[in-house]
């Protein structure tokens, strides 16, 4: 299984809009940050959770010609933005995308993509499959893969992370139930939040996230979901290394 980080930025990324500081004017591409979103592929199965704002440039960077399903991990924009432009693997693949969420993600994007969802549908306008994720005690699949669903908490919101085979992605978390931890138990690589040095409301800030890591003891750990708040991802890579790694837009794994 190959994992490609499409985005590892916050939900402005990074350059932040207007921005005067030092990380957003970085030459270093590990300093460019896209709306954080990964892609995941099998020999049978290409698969991305969340579709940010950024979902269109990412699809073009990577190349990626089929795309077999989405999964969403909650309803915020900058995971759910770029929905609309599944529209060239509707017309490429001649079939509906696989959408994977919560109800309440669900309900979400039926008010934020209205004219997806209506009886008499404009031509060309997105074709979706929904398939709710009710019960996260038990694993489901999508296609070849083998999905358990994590429940996190991004401050008081409910959402979702997800483990697939060895591998585990939880994003837009500060809180983490002690039930669902023994679902990460035996992970080769570890891809957790982490929004920057000082407490976060709503986001693990670095030192949070390495407490995690230990707890959990994966093989190897990356954080993503990093704000130009943190600084540069040089200094961030021997801050932390080689207890974790901060990942960047462009890269590969192998699980």
């Amino acid at each position: 299984m190959q994992i490609t980080f499409l985005g590892t930025g916050t939900s402005q990324g990074i350059p932040v809009i207007a921005c005067p500081c030092e990380v957003c004017a970085s030459a270093d591409p590990k300093d460019k940050r896209l709306r954080s979103s990964v892609l995941i592929e099998t020999a049978h199965t290409t698969m991305v959770i969340d579709s940010g704002p950024d979902f269109r440039t990412q699809m073009l960077r990577e190349k990626v010609k089929k795309l077999d399903a989405i999964l969403f991990t909650h309803a915020h924009k900058d995971h759910t933005g770029g929905l609309d432009d599944i529209r060239s693997y509707n017309y490429l693949q001649q079939s509906p995308m696989d959408i994977y969420a919560e109800p309440l993600v669900v309900e979400s994007l039926k008010k934020e993509y209205a004219y997806v969802f209506e009886e008499e549908k404009y031509p060309g306008v997105p074709e979706v499959n929904i398939h709710p994720v009710v019960d996260i005690s038990r694993p489901f699949f999508v296609r070849d893969m083998e999905i358990m669903p994590v429940r996190l908490y991004h401050h008081k919101l409910p959402i979702l992370g997800f483990r697939i085979s060895d591998f585990a992605y939880l994003i837009d978390t500060n809180y983490i139930p002690e039930e669902e931890k023994r679902k990460l138990k035996g992970l080769k690589i570890l891809v957790i939040t982490a929004l920057r040095m000082e407490k976060h409301l709503s986001h693990f800030s670095l030192p949070e996230a390495l407490e995690v890591i230990r707890e959990l003891k994966p093989e190897k750990a990356y954080v993503t979901h990093i704000s130009h708040q943190m600084g540069f991802h040089r200094d961030v890579f021997t801050r932390i290394y080689p207890e974790a790694e901060p990942a960047y837009d462009g890269l590969r794994l192998i699980c």
